[in-house]
């Protein structure tokens, strides 16, 4: 299993505790979350099931739907056959029945997977499940109940966060994210794939560390190859991905949609109350919801820009796969399956990967603070902007503000070779470092830190930066 040794650690040790363990695993669709649980628990799951997708079912069925597939499961477990069950209720009393038989003593595993789906509007599902759990689950100490959802809206508010009958009843929750750089390599190195790392850097930019995604790379083919073959061929099998990753996961994708097409439209974020005004939509829980699922997701980030206060919170769309496929193939009807190869270094492509690779910095901020040395300081991550009275403003995308009285002032370059810096790039960092050193105490240091693919070129301007990180260190 790639990456996940974390993960994996915390649930083997839940499963040793010897007692009644309630789990939940959320993160976005197709992170992997039922491959942790299947890979982890291989030959120790005692019950399985999986919830129907209510994308293609109408509402009056899909309870029916649900409840005959539950019992068809319990049935494959080992289940005598009865009377179906008509309610959750009676399907997790059938669960009961079912586990108390084939009791042995040691440890049972029941993972119910993309859990949200079984709770259809006026099923009953989540009284049935709490009943479950009060009177019958939370008092069997080799009982380990695990629970996984790609909508971690409702995973959040009926699990986590809610209030109801499960109030504070799970016993652990587990948020899977996105594989990093280091990961990602690891994962093609498995599959056989060869990709340098400057090329493995651009698929994070494409696939967003997302091993469903990557999985689908050929390693017989170069990487602008697999970009054709999977988003610009007549029949590219992540084309449609997009709308199928908020429809399988939203009650309303077209409002989660709308959020991220808007943020997408500029690096830096909205504040809220600009998103509610852009978007024509009230400053409410459905809104609420929706952001707070995109953040849990990894789709989003929220953020205070240095310099401003609390309430200029601004949210930052930071999934690319949601960035790549928002630039270069929403709207698109397909024209040249070649596109990606025939534009490679065309100056649309070329500024793109410059602004994603921005992105893929800001998503491994613990790298940058490791490669820095200050692992251990905590510094609050964001950007910053600056109009100047008489000259042109200043804008820098990562800043690093550090509890050692240090800020460093990131500047990002996704170069084919070791960068240079020349007088006129010289001039613009000093002055942009100025203007940033007027904004923080006396006390505080302002350090330029060069973040790029391979080096600097050491000349009479490469004092600019005190810093320099390097692609490999973004692997560590």
């Amino acid at each position: 299993m790639i990456g996940r040794q974390r993960e994996a650690r915390e649930l083997n040790r839940l499963y040793e505790r010897g007692r009644a363990e309630l789990v939940a695993v959320y993160g976005r669709r197709r992170v992997g979350k039922t491959y942790l649980v299947d890979e982890t628990f291989a030959g120790r799951i005692t019950f399985r099931h999986a919830g129907l997708s209510p994308e293609d079912e109408e509402p009056r069925g899909l309870l029916r739907a649900q409840l005959d597939h539950f019992y068809n499961s319990l049935v494959l477990h080992g289940m005598e056959r009865c009377e179906r069950p008509t309610s959750w209720l009676d399907a997790f009393l059938l669960l009961e029945m079912l586990l108390q038989r084939i009791d042995d003593g040691s440890r049972q595993v029941v993972f119910l997977d993309e859990l949200p789906w079984l709770d259809t509007p006026r099923s009953g599902f989540m009284r049935a499940f709490e009943g479950f759990w009060n009177t019958w689950g939370c008092h069997r100490k080799n009982l380990m109940v695990i629970v996984c959802g790609s909508a971690n809206s409702w995973v959040l508010d009926n699990l986590i966060n809610g209030h109801g009958g499960l109030y504070n009843r799970i016993t652990y929750q587990i948020k899977l994210s996105p594989f990093t750089l280091r990961e990602c390599e690891e994962f093609y190195v498995s599959a056989q794939v060869r990709l340098s790392r400057y090329d493995i850097a651009q698929s994070y930019m494409v696939f967003g560390g997302i091993p469903y995604y990557m999985g689908y790379v050929d390693g017989e083919l170069s990487l602008a190859q697999n970009v054709d073959a999977l988003f610009f061929a007549r029949d590219a099998g992540l084309r449609g991905e997009f709308d199928r990753l908020f429809a399988s996961v939203f009650a309303n994708p077209e409002a989660a949609k709308a959020i991220v097409r808007l943020l997408n439209t500029r690096n830096a974020g909205y504040t809220r109350k600009e998103i509610t005004q852009r978007l024509g939509v009230t400053d409410g829980g459905s809104f609420s919801r929706n952001v707070n699922a995109l953040i849990a997701s990894d789709f989003v980030v929220k953020y205070v820009p240095f310099g401003l206060g609390a309430r200029e919170e601004h949210y930052k769309l930071v999934d690319p796969f949601c960035r790549f496929y928002l630039h270069f193939v929403d709207g698109r009807s397909v024209t040249d399956e070649r596109f990606w190869q025939n534009g490679i270094t065309s100056q649309a492509v070329v500024a793109w990967r410059g602004f994603a690779f921005e992105n893929v910095c800001f998503n491994h901020v613990a790298q940058i603070k490791a490669a820095l040395g200050v692992s251990g300081v905590i510094a609050t991550v964001s950007a910053w902007s600056k109009r100047a009275d008489d000259e042109d403003g200043a804008q820098v995308d990562l800043l690093l503000a550090r509890d050692d009285n240090v800020v460093n002032m990131c500047e990002i370059k996704y170069w084919g070779g070791d960068f240079t810096v020349d007088k006129a790039y010289y001039k613009t960092l000093l002055r942009r470092q100025d203007l940033l050193a007027r904004e923080v105490s006396p006390k505080v240091s302002v350090r330029g830190t060069l973040i790029t693919t391979f080096g600097l070129v050491r000349n009479e301007y490469s004092s600019a930066f005190t810093n320099v990180i390097t692609l490999d260190e973004l692997f560590a």
